[in-house]
């Protein structure tokens, strides 16, 4: 029977601590829409973000990072060449890695392309239910599964935990749920487990959300809003708006 687990706001404030005073190096391989996101969230929490994806280079950049974070929504013909590599290297490395899976039923070869990267064994994937579902990745042993949505769930195929935590205005933004797998590898940098790096870093993420939409306007101030509430964001904050079942 999967256990339930619990995520404490000092846990989370001292993977934020350490992310703040270590500033480990986080690759990004990411979509077009994403980068600037992505980057700018890795920054927020202290982290230092790089973004290639030029397949010459990408190795290299791989090989000196605390943490891989993947995503395959733009899958250009240089996405295609250099994530493999990235990959690999991390795997060789043992670089955590994270994989956000976007759309990956939308086409045959998006599909074949995600599959494969499953068979890489990511440690840990973040998706939306019909991502999670279309590749059938629930309860995947042994790599620690973020399905995203209304509720979240995150799981490792035998503990589960649940987030209701967020904000609507996250939905009229672009890019949001691949910045948060960007924040999954900053957190997978620092945490002690998988399972902590994930949970944490979705719960850390959604409350942000949340104290963002209680001091914006819309969707355009919203993003700036968010920066800041992960730029700031106490152990405080995070006890008294936590929803963690």
């Amino acid at each position: 029977m999967a256990r339930d687990l619990h995520i404490s706001a000092n846990d989370c404030l001292t993977s934020l601590d350490r992310l703040r005073t270590e500033r480990p190096r986080i690759h990004c391989i990411t979509n077009a829409v994403a980068v600037n996101i992505a980057a700018n969230t890795l920054l927020a929490v202290g982290a230092h973000p790089s973004v290639t994806h030029d397949p010459r280079e990408v190795e290299a950049f791989t090989e000196g990072a605390a943490a891989l974070a993947v995503n395959i929504g733009t899958l250009d013909a240089d996405r295609r060449d250099a994530i493999p590599k990235a990959v690999q290297t991390a795997t060789r490395l043992e670089i955590p890695w994270v994989l956000d899976p976007v759309m990956a039923t939308r086409s045959p070869a998006r599909r074949e392309f995600a599959e494969f990267l499953l068979d890489q064994k990511p440690t840990a994937i973040r998706g939306n239910a019909a991502e999670i579902d279309g590749l059938d990745i629930r309860g995947n042993t042994g790599t620690v599964v973020a399905c995203t949505g209304p509720t979240d769930a995150v799981s490792d195929g035998d503990a589960i935990i649940r987030i209701r935590n967020g904000h609507p205005l996250m939905d009229r933004v672009t890019a949001m749920g691949c910045a948060e797998t960007a924040l999954v590898g900053a957190f997978l940098a620092v945490a002690p487990t998988p399972f902590a790096a994930v949970a944490q870093s979705i719960l850390v993420f959604n409350i942000a959300g949340e104290t963002a939409a209680a001091k914006c306007d819309g969707p355009g101030s919203f993003q700036a809003a968010l920066l800041d509430a992960l730029y700031t964001l106490s152990a405080t904050d995070i006890e008294e708006r936590s929803k963690v079942e």
